[in-house]
């Protein structure tokens, strides 16, 4: 058997890297050594910050939505549904009128541009049907907007009752042309046709253009009925023909041309068919 070894007090060596020498049965095996003054200790990491909570976030944003519920002014136009759907209001269009009844009034589809609606928190609790007490300046911003659409409702039918802007006098030159275009506006509001090429051109042949012309040598002046004024009308004629608002005078133009074309509209269809005597 081997013999005994004695015990010696081992020695510490410092070497960074080394080999040391270890019999063991008469084999030596080379061991790598590490010396104890090159070890050093790894550094502690930081702990990393917790992040907050998604659900305290989230439950934080929807405390400040509903702490400030939003309003909206009405335009033109909309209606409850298009304001809830822009807004996404829970409950859609129904919960929005719940909540905003008082100002909206009993017609839900009747809805002034002007009036403010309440949208979010405030509207929600109404429609739960917690009456919440509104503030005095709410009261009267209420009371103020309530005031303003019945002024408006009762101004509306006084605005759809006023009557039609009056027509502009015009003003017709005292000659041939303005005679024309007077009695063509005359006719216009009688539907009687003609035009001013057809007018013009049945007094020049009747008359030259003047109104106090009178043939006392035809078979009407024979009969004591002689044809007068621009389109030479007898005065029969002229007065079952005259068109009303218009002078009763036969000679006067305006008077004389539009009775004239009266009767050629009857005879003749209009004054523009007439090329000779009539």
């Amino acid at each position: 058997m081997p013999a005994q070894g004695k015990h010696r007090r081992t020695r510490t060596i410092s070497l960074r890297r080394g080999l040391a020498a270890v019999t063991t049965g008469g084999a030596v095996l080379a061991l790598p050594v590490i010396g104890a003054t090159s070890a050093f200790a790894a550094p502690t990491p930081a702990a990393p910050q917790a992040a907050p909570a998604p659900a305290a976030v989230s439950a934080q944003a929807n405390s400040a939505a509903q702490a400030a519920p939003a309003q909206h002014s009405v335009k033109a136009g909309e209606t409850l549904s298009k304001i809830a759907r822009e807004h996404s209001v829970s409950g859609g269009w129904e919960k929005l009128y719940e909540g905003n009844r008082k100002i909206v009034g009993e017609n839900p589809d009747l809805i002034h541009p002007g009036i403010k609606l309440t949208l979010g928190a405030a509207s929600a609790k109404a429609s739960d049907g917690k009456a919440a007490k509104a503030s005095p300046s709410a009261a009267r911003g209420a009371a103020a907007d309530r005031a303003d659409r019945s002024e408006r409702i009762a101004a509306a039918p006084v605005a759809n009752a006023a009557p039609a802007a009056e027509k502009q006098a015009v003003a017709y030159t005292n000659d041939l042309d303005g005679w024309i275009k007077e009695s063509l506006a005359i006719m216009a509001e009688q539907g009687i046709p003609g035009t001013y090429e057809g007018i013009h051109r049945n007094i020049m042949r009747e008359s030259s253009g003047n109104p106090a012309a009178i043939n006392n040598w035809d078979s009407n002046a024979v009969k004591g009925t002689p044809s007068k004024g621009l389109l030479q009308v007898i005065d029969p004629t002229f007065q079952a023909y005259h068109v009303p608002g218009t002078s009763t005078d036969s000679y006067d133009p305006v008077a004389n041309i539009t009775a004239a074309c009266n009767y050629a509209a009857d005879r003749y269809g209009s004054i523009d068919n007439v090329f000779g005597a009539y």
